[in-house]
């Protein structure tokens, strides 16, 4: 089954909040989609959203290089060698993930549709549904307790605080939120590279006692040797986030003493499905858990992520939010979401529907 048509085109998407990490402020974001046309008619849908600041590679760039004649090119060639076309572009294209994970999606759900199952059937389904964590950005305490509560008053039971500029102000703000929640809720905390490791050890030690589930990349990118004087027990509670853009990232944190106990992928550092299964592979041998991550997103690549994500056993946590403050996407459907619990639509593909 040929594909006949390739389209690549950006939307300029608001947020309807904007909110703060560590080193900057959101108020939208920019998503490039791909639609892949085969020749009965069927069509796959891909979306990119990379992140400069980790991976290098600007939305402009994503662009270009979808509308470029290598990509044009793709057209002609077979849905059925998919993982060919999706390797010939992660040769052509090293080191741009962005890419990478639009065309890696757009085949997955074109190919998945011409079978009539989901993508994650064509892998092997581990699991049904997981809770996924919501996020809340750098804001004042009370701020952040409102906040707490909508989330909490629409069903999630676990919130990610986003903290990383004050380690003495994250401690107290983690510290209201479990005066008001109690064991309610469970907390994890995203330093987005904004803690030195006495911050960290201050952090851990002075919250230990609260219900904290998890530090996502509390160190900045090449400081993760310094983890090491941890203890094992608090290392296997640490998040490897912007320190693993792929494979080989993934290889060198599996080796011991293991710095991070469990990985955070997303398909916009690490270029798509077939790369995140490689990942989780490498973390699976290495008895490493998985986080399922995201930035702000259309609903397609979230659905891409939780297909990939409950495929894999190691799969222990999603934080798959990015598409919930997404003013207006494109599309509809991909996922079910009912108290904070994150499903598949058993549709075939990735499930989405343009409206």
């Amino acid at each position: 089954m040929k594909i006949i048509s390739i389209n690549a085109w950006l939307e300029k998407l608001p947020l309807t909040k904007p909110y703060t990490i560590a080193y900057k402020t959101i108020a939208d974001t920019e998503i490039i989609f791909i639609e892949v046309t085969l020749e009965n008619g069927i069509t796959g849908i891909g979306a990119s959203s990379p992140s400069p600041d980790v991976v290098g590679e600007t939305p402009a760039d994503t662009l270009q290089n979808l509308q470029s004649e290598f990509v044009q090119n793709l057209t002609g060639r077979d849905i059925r060698n998919f993982n060919q076309l999706i390797d010939e572009t992660a040769v052509h294209f090293p080191k741009l993930p962005g890419t990478l994970a639009a065309v890696d999606i757009a085949l997955h759900d074109a190919f998945c549709r011409f079978l009539q199952i989901p993508v994650v059937d064509f892998y092997g389904r581990k699991m049904q549904s997981l809770p996924t964590s919501i996020t809340i950005g750098i804001k004042e305490t009370a701020a952040m307790i409102e906040e707490a509560n909508s989330y909490y008053t629409s069903g999630f039971r676990i919130l990610k605080i986003k903290t990383g500029i004050d380690a003495d102000q994250d401690i107290e703000r983690v510290h209201k939120l479990s005066e008001n929640f109690g064991n309610n809720i469970v907390i994890r905390v995203d330093a987005n590279l904004g803690y030195s490791l006495s911050d960290l050890k201050k952090f851990i030690e002075q919250t230990k006692n609260l219900n904290i589930e998890l530090i996502e990349q509390p160190l900045k990118v090449g400081e993760e040797n310094q983890l090491t004087e941890l203890n094992a027990e608090e290392r296997k509670f640490l998040v490897a986030d912007e320190s693993l853009l792929d494979a080989t990232s993934a290889m060198m944190l599996a080796q011991n003493p293991k710095p991070y106990g469990v990985f955070n992928i997303k398909l916009m550092k690490c270029g798509g499905i077939k790369a995140a299964k490689e990942i989780a592979t490498i973390a699976k041998h290495s008895d490493i858990n998985l986080f399922w991550g995201c930035n702000d997103e259309s609903i397609v690549s979230i659905s891409a992520a939780l297909h990939a994500a409950f495929s894999c056993s190691n799969t222990g946590y999603l934080d798959l939010d990015g598409s919930f403050d997404i003013s207006k996407d494109l599309v509809e459907g991909g996922f079910i979401i009912k108290d904070g619990f994150m499903s598949m639509s058993g549709l075939p593909g990735l499930g989405v529907k343009k409206i």
